[in-house]
């Protein structure tokens, strides 16, 4: 019955990284912590294995479309994969209830950033109406990315995230690249999942050697991640963006409450 559960959330958390371009380990490891009783940082590093499933199924789609930037990919990715790596390394200094205040309020953050970023500039287009042309060609449209310290900042930000809380960096990225970048949105996802999983992979090494993944919950997690993400990138250029933004905005509150619940409760 678990194993069934476990295949259920990981299709779900799938679907909605590969549309939105975040890898859903912001949604899996408050889950995990939650509603399995897995240690928060157990939690975290099994996570990472489904980011990078989500990364390896999503992007095989992207790629063959052309809609992933990879030169911004790898550009961001050097900073990105820094700021996981010494995190991940400093993630053991860190008590369970400082990682879980911590998250509540990542997730918080997330949900805003969405809300308040959900409208792309003018130049690169409306982010609610499909990305394909009447032949069936995504439309990409013309664009030139901008700021990049301030996305190789971020990047910085997003990696150490990644390895301190075991999601992909996306939440942080994505806004970035679609808002202050000025890259389209379906580029800004697309190039976000393609960058996740190498992200991630920085961090579950030293996860894994600490013995912070089980196995046992990764493995069915991480097959309902894969068939989740090939369903949201072949999905993600038809479907109004409005509807998994509020769809995601409306689950991190509520996971963020129920992490700021059982912080006040074992506080008082």
């Amino acid at each position: 019955m678990v194993t069934v559960l476990l295949l259920i959330l990981g299709f779900g958390a799938g679907l909605l990284g590969a549309l939105t371009g975040i890898g859903g380990g912001v949604l899996l490891t408050p889950l995990l912590a939650l509603h399995f009783g897995i240690p928060i940082r157990q939690a975290i590093g099994t996570s990472l294995v489904a980011v990078i499933t989500t990364s390896a199924a999503s992007s095989s789609v992207h790629l063959q479309r052309h809609t992933t930037d990879i030169r911004l990919g790898m550009t961001l990715e050097l900073a990105t994969a820094l700021g996981a790596a010494v995190m991940a390394y400093l993630v053991g200094y860190f008590n369970r209830s400082f990682l879980e205040g911590l998250f509540a309020a990542f997730l918080l953050y997330s949900a805003i950033t969405l809300l308040r970023g959900r409208k792309p500039p003018a130049e690169v287009g409306d982010e609610s109406s499909p990305a394909v042309a009447g032949n069936g060609e995504v439309v990409i449209p013309h664009y030139e990315p901008k700021r990049y310290p301030l996305g190789l900042a971020s990047s910085l930000v997003a990696g150490a995230l990644s390895g301190l809380l075991g999601i992909g960096g996306g939440p942080i990225k994505v806004p970035v690249m679609m808002i202050f970048m000025d890259v389209p949105l379906i580029v800004a996802t697309a190039t976000s999942n393609f960058m996740i999983g190498v992200t991630a992979a920085a961090s579950a090494i030293v996860y894994y050697r600490r013995g912070d993944i089980l196995v046992e919950v990764a493995a069915p997690l991480a097959v309902g991640v894969f068939l989740g993400s090939l369903l949201g990138a072949r999905l993600s250029p038809r479907i109004h963006k409005k509807v998994v933004v509020y769809l995601l905005v409306g689950v991190m509150f509520y996971l963020a409450g129920h992490l700021l619940l059982h912080l006040a409760k074992v506080h008082l």
